[in-house]
Order: C-alpha cells, then structure tokens, then sequence
C-alpha cells in the first residue's frame, strides 16, 4: 500500500481530489483536520489538554470545543497557536501512523492518503511515500473561496498569503495535479 500525502494551498481542491482518489481508485482517505477534530471531542486524547489550555470559555453548550472561538482566540495569537500545535499535532500523528498500521494489515486499499494543507511543515513527508500537490492558479482560488466560504477578495488573498508560497510546495512534491480547471478523474491515474 503506497502512502500519499496531498497538500496544496487554501481553494486548490484538495478536497476534490482526495474524494475522486476515495471513489475512483478505492483509496484510503483521510483528512488529518477531521482527525484533530476528532482527538478533541470530550474524551479523546487532546480534550483534556486544550481546555486547560484555553478554560471553558471555549466550550460550547454542549461541553465540546468551539472551534469557532478557539480559532478566535489562536490566530491571534501565534504564542497560543504553537500551544495548540504542540498538544494537537503529535497526537495526530500518533493517530495516522496507528491507522496506516491497520489499513497495511487489512491489505485492502491501493493507496492511503491523507489530506492537510500543512503536510510539509508538519513533516509528514518523513513517512510518506509521495507528496502530491494540488495546484490551481491564485485567481481560481481567490473565486473558489469567494463562492464557497463567501470570502471577500482581500479574506481570500490574506488567508493564500499567510500560506506556503507555490514555489516552496514545488520543490517538496513527487507529482503535479493542476486543479485551474475541469478535473477529470483520469488526470488521477497512479496505479
């Protein structure tokens, strides 16, 4: 079973492609955001540690975390936000490296790929065996974003500024997926 990461910037598509790669190809695929999410529900590894962190003036009403107000608080904040990091991302590489084992065992999938928009400076490059990286032109995303978050132009172009530039997900990469366009599920061929 290959390990495949997918990356890409904000609005690239990855999401798209990650769900082509599930129903084209019959790959494992998993989004490592979902993960996170997941390891912070109450009585998951990571609940304890970010509400004494951050206190309950995160928690919603229902005593799971508001992920709304935590992110309020942590991109504001790049001190709180690496505290975060440090609790959260550890545990979801734990995670993934339990689930590639299970998946490897089961022999059932020709591909496991996991999804995140951080994959390279998180170092998941260190246990994949590939690096794709979905690319679609600024402008192209700039409307994704518009239309599908309802994103103003300035919100879209903050957020793809504060990410990794193209060049430096270039240079990290084993294949290319241009996402400008109409994708078609042949431009995904791997096998």
């Amino acid at each position: 079973m290959k390990i495949i990461g997918l990356t890409g910037g904000i609005g690239s598509g990855k999401s798209t492609v990650l769900r082509l790669l599930e129903e084209h190809f019959h790959c494992y695929t998993i989004q490592l955001d979902e993960v996170a999410h997941e390891l912070t529900k109450p009585g998951n590894v990571c609940y304890d540690p970010v509400r004494a962190l951050f206190g309950d003036e995160i928690l919603a009403e229902n005593g799971e975390i508001d992920r709304k107000k935590l992110a309020g608080i942590v991109f504001s904040d790049k001190e709180k936000l690496d505290k975060l990091n440090w609790i959260v991302h550890p545990a979801v590489k734990q995670e993934i490296l339990a689930r590639i084992s299970e998946q490897k065992g089961k022999n059932r999938y020709p591909a496991f790929v996991m999804e995140a928009a951080l994959l390279i400076e998180d170092h998941y490059d260190e246990i994949c065996d590939e690096i794709w990286y979905v690319y679609a032109d600024p402008e192209t995303r700039i409307r994704r974003l518009m239309d599908s978050r309802g994103y103003s132009r300035e919100k879209a172009l903050a957020v793809m500024e504060n990410q990794m530039p193209d060049a430096e997900y270039r240079k990290h990469y084993q294949r290319i997926i241009d996402n400008s366009g109409e994708l078609c599920y042949t431009d995904l061929r791997f096998l």
